[in-house]
């Protein structure tokens, strides 16, 4: 019996040396050829890219493409800053791209690669965060401004007061986004957005501890589909929600306050780690090809920083006040420039609003 059983435990181990060699050599092409394949590691905010633009590019370029988000500037920051992560192409916001150029976290870009910059509108060139346009291309730009519901508020919406009007207690939205809702208050208080002044900063927080007992939630990209939905009054958005949300529910109207507000651009940049360069600038020219910008464009909401594919718009979004403002609307608005080291006196200050 013993004989007989190692008789079958000496064949079954043949068998399987012959399977195991006979499939080594039938897919070792195969296999090298999937473990050489590039591999493209993307970091976007949360509902950023059109459908079907990822496997576009895979498929034109056979690279395989990872693709993460965030949901704010923040926390893409900490989660590169970590060294945990290694992301080819990031699409922060422009202070936080001054933050990391700063910081020695993105490396300049080879335009050579990215032939695709020229289409590009001049306007979004050579802005204070990137002077030299060395490390980034933009992307999409914007407005924050105030989304409401035409039914729910009967009075003109034209000022961030509203926000403070105890009849819409329990009707507000904010954003969980701790330089856009400061911003708000500062631009209350007579402040500038960008103020390094701790007496000014103290103004802020406390308006906004007054603000808070009106305060429904402190959201981020959900804020759309609850004001779709009828589940508030007013909101602090980003233009390109609005946009989205304005589609969805024609009772939804988006304002930007005269006092005025933030005007931000949003680029993709390479981080200093990242692993797969070419891809990156290839990936980056592909998505300033004029239908891929258009296709963004058209899907997200948000303005696109592409000259051609705003050709390509419909009327109805070019005309749009959250989408393409007229200048004079604009005249009071100010890009968010990057605080240094005060950035820890916004992180405190926000975290003893949230505290309240």
């Amino acid at each position: 019996m013993k004989k007989k059983k190692f008789l079958i435990v000496l064949s079954a181990l043949l068998i399987m040396v012959a399977m195991v060699t006979a499939c080594g050599n039938g897919s070792q092409g195969a296999s090298d050829k999937n473990s050489n394949k590039q591999v493209l590691n993307v970091y976007n905010w949360g509902d950023f890219i059109a459908e079907g633009v990822i496997e576009a590019f895979e498929e034109k370029y056979g690279i395989k493409v990872n693709y993460d988000t965030f949901a704010t500037n923040e926390d893409m920051y900490v989660k590169i800053k970590s060294g945990g992560s290694h992301y080819d192409v990031v699409i922060p916001s422009d202070y936080m791209i001054e933050r990391m150029i700063r910081e020695g976290m993105l490396q300049k870009i080879d335009f050579n690669n990215v032939p695709n910059f020229e289409l590009i509108d001049d306007q979004f060139k050579y802005l204070d965060y990137d002077p030299n346009n060395e490390y980034s291309v933009p992307y999409m730009w914007g407005t924050v401004g105030i989304l409401y519901n035409t039914t729910m508020v009967d009075e003109p919406v034209d000022s961030w007061d509203i926000f403070w009007n105890e009849k819409y207690a329990n009707q507000i939205l904010m954003l969980d986004s701790l330089r856009d809702s400061i911003a708000v208050a500062l631009i209350k208080s007579g402040y500038s957005i960008n103020t390094r002044d701790l007496n000014e900063l103290e103004a802020a927080k406390q308006a906004l501890i007054e603000q808070k007992p009106l305060v429904l939630a402190y959201v981020g990209d959900e804020v759309k589909d609850k004001m779709i939905g009828g589940e508030a009054a007013l909101a602090l958005v980003w233009s390109g929600e609005a946009m989205s949300a304005i589609k969805e529910n024609p009772d939804l109207a988006y304002a930007i306050p005269k006092e005025g507000s933030n005007l931000w651009v949003d680029a993709m940049a390479i981080p200093a780690n990242a692993q797969n360069k070419e891809a990156a600038e290839l990936f980056i020219n592909f998505m300033c090809e004029t239908d891929i910008a258009y296709k963004n464009a058209d899907y997200i909401g948000y303005s696109t920083a592409h000259k051609e594919a705003v050709k390509l718009l419909p009327e109805e979004i070019l005309n749009n006040l959250a989408g393409y403002p007229p200048i004079e609307d604009l005249e009071n608005c100010v890009v968010f420039k990057d605080l240094g080291e005060f950035t820890k006196e916004y992180d405190r200050i926000w975290t003893e609003i949230m505290a309240q």
